[in-house]
């Protein structure tokens, strides 16, 4: 199918879209990848009146720890970006296993990882990835830059906190309290579909001890969901395997899965379990290696 009619705008600067949108009066949507918009607009599953398209907005395309350990990824960072980063890795695991992982070649080209926290697709790798890291997004409006933590910006299937007449610019991961480790792991019916499940794990350990930890899982319900207490259960420990059988059946009692045409329920409650053990395995291996 073909879109219904658009207009299009194409600012050269945040303030400038912002006017934008104010002036659509929730009428517009930002384009940056464009690679969930576009589709759903064929489908007519979205029909907005215009199309802010912010590819012109110089300096929002980058990546990069701040000198306290803050992580930055501007709304213009491609999934291939983070896919082929060199320095990605050693100061965030989580995120470059995930970023391999985004649906196919074509869309890591185009998409944004900013951009597909805020479309808040319950399947969406980056949310779980984002909650897992005690991530926000950083929005733009006319009264100014506010942070909203990923958990609290998702309401629900593709439903976000965002105002109308607000720009997410960045994605911003807090300093870590310790070494970082991590990792996600996404099960999928063939390369490019949606998860059937997804799991974030991110730890950050001083000494042998977990002194933080996330854990962030993808399509097993409504929205993004934060294992809360399954994260909880790893802190203070050095993820012996008893901590993270734990931690695994914590996840797995967290999400909130239906049965479908990927799985039944019972399922893929298994898989989120089995893939925090898994994680967890990778972790420690890591950690012996480099030992």
């Amino acid at each position: 199918m073909y879109p219904s009619r658009f207009g299009y705008e194409a600012p050269s600067t945040v303030d400038e879209a912002i006017g934008l949108l104010a002036a659509a009066q929730g009428e517009a949507k930002v384009l940056a990848g464009g690679q969930s918009l576009i589709p759903m607009m064929k489908l007519r599953f979205a029909a907005p009146a215009m199309l802010v398209d912010i590819n012109g907005i110089d300096g929002l395309g980058y990546h990069r720890a701040d000198p306290d350990g803050t992580y930055r990824i501007g709304a213009l960072c491609r999934h291939a970006d983070l896919e082929k980063s060199a320095t990605l890795g050693g100061h965030q695991p989580t995120i470059a296993a995930a970023a391999p992982l985004v649906a196919d070649p074509l869309v890591r080209t185009r998409g944004t990882l900013v951009g597909s926290v805020c479309h808040a697709d319950p399947q969406g790798d980056w949310a779980s990835v984002m909650v897992s890291l005690d991530g926000a997004v950083v929005a733009q409006g006319p009264n100014g830059r506010r942070t909203v933590a990923v958990r609290d910006l998702i309401e629900g299937p593709f439903q976000t906190v965002l105002a109308a007449d607000e720009v997410a610019v960045e994605a911003v991961v807090p300093p870590p309290v310790g070494t970082r480790a991590g990792g996600y792991l996404k099960l999928e019916r063939r390369v490019g579909d949606f998860a059937t499940v997804g799991v974030a794990v991110s730890v950050e350990q001083s000494g042998s001890s977990v002194a933080r930890a996330g854990i962030g899982l993808t399509g097993v319900g409504p929205a993004t969901i934060s294992a809360a207490d399954a994260a909880a259960a790893l802190l203070g420990t050095s993820l012996e395997a008893e901590a993270v059988d734990e931690a695994a059946r914590l996840a797995a009692q967290a999400a909130q899965p239906r049965t479908d045409h990927r799985g039944s329920a019972e399922y893929k409650r298994h898989v989120v379990a089995t893939f925090v053990r898994r994680i967890g395995a990778q972790i420690r291996q890591s950690q012996q290696k480099a030992a």
